[in-house]
């Protein structure tokens, strides 16, 4: 199971949202490519990179400091936020980025998933961000009547790298897990499932240890210090 840090960006500097409120946000950093250097030395074998202000504009507005980061890095990364067009992909895929995370617009249309995943397969990761049992989209800003779960067995069909799973009402929170969406999740995706949100304690991580997820992503917890990185991966690698 991986330990993957989250560097979440909103006006070039590194913030967390609580619960995806964009109102209520906390700066970590003026400066992200320190905090993407600094995991990597400690040990992230993967970053998670998120461009908030592009997730709620429709459009990467973050993308030449995503990529001057990933040129200075040599663990993998995955990027999302804004990614609805066949350029974005590109943008990021021909130039380093080694995922691009598809949200709002895996739920708008399967068919361009479709084809960007016959295209670029396993290059592609669809964030199922659920509140509730419900799907959120356009950075978490507005809840659509689909089921979470008919949402994950619609993507079954796909050649994807893998599924973010984000439990929005526990994100940024440091709550801790909540196992429930999980369990359920795996018994209908048959994609390697990558859990976001309430992570912030090696407690947690042990938790998950039994369900044999993919990886987990954090960020305030190791921004605060709830979680420190390098034990929560040797927790996680055991």
């Amino acid at each position: 199971m991986l330990v993957i840090p989250a560097i979440d960006l909103r006006e070039n500097r590194v913030v967390r949202l609580f619960q995806g409120d964009y109102e209520r946000t906390k700066v970590y950093g003026e400066n992200p490519l320190d905090y993407a250097l600094h995991f990597e030395r400690e040990g992230a074998k993967r970053l998670h990179i998120v461009d908030l202000d592009g997730a709620k504009e429709g459009k990467p507005l973050h993308g030449e400091l995503i990529l001057a980061m990933v040129k200075k890095l040599s663990i993998p990364v995955q990027v999302g936020g804004g990614v609805r067009t066949w350029e974005d992909i590109k943008f990021y895929l021909d130039n380093g980025v080694s995922q691009v995370i598809l949200g709002t617009k895996a739920l708008e249309s399967k068919e361009f998933v479709k084809e960007v995943t016959s295209a670029f397969p396993e290059r592609v990761i669809v964030s199922v961000d659920i509140k509730g049992n419900y799907v959120a989209t356009s950075g978490w800003l507005n809840v659509v009547e689909v089921s979470y779960l008919d949402f994950l067995k619609e993507l079954n069909d796909f050649s994807l790298f893998a599924i973010i799973l984000t439990i929005i009402e526990r994100d940024g929170t440091g709550l801790g897990v909540d196992l429930e969406p999980l369990q359920k999740a795996l018994q209908v995706s048959k994609h390697p499932i990558i859990l976001a949100g309430g992570v912030s304690t090696l407690d947690d991580l042990k938790r998950l240890k039994p369900y044999q997820i993919f990886g987990v992503i954090t960020g305030r917890a190791l921004y605060e210090g709830t979680l420190n990185l390098k034990e929560a991966l040797q927790i996680a690698s055991k």
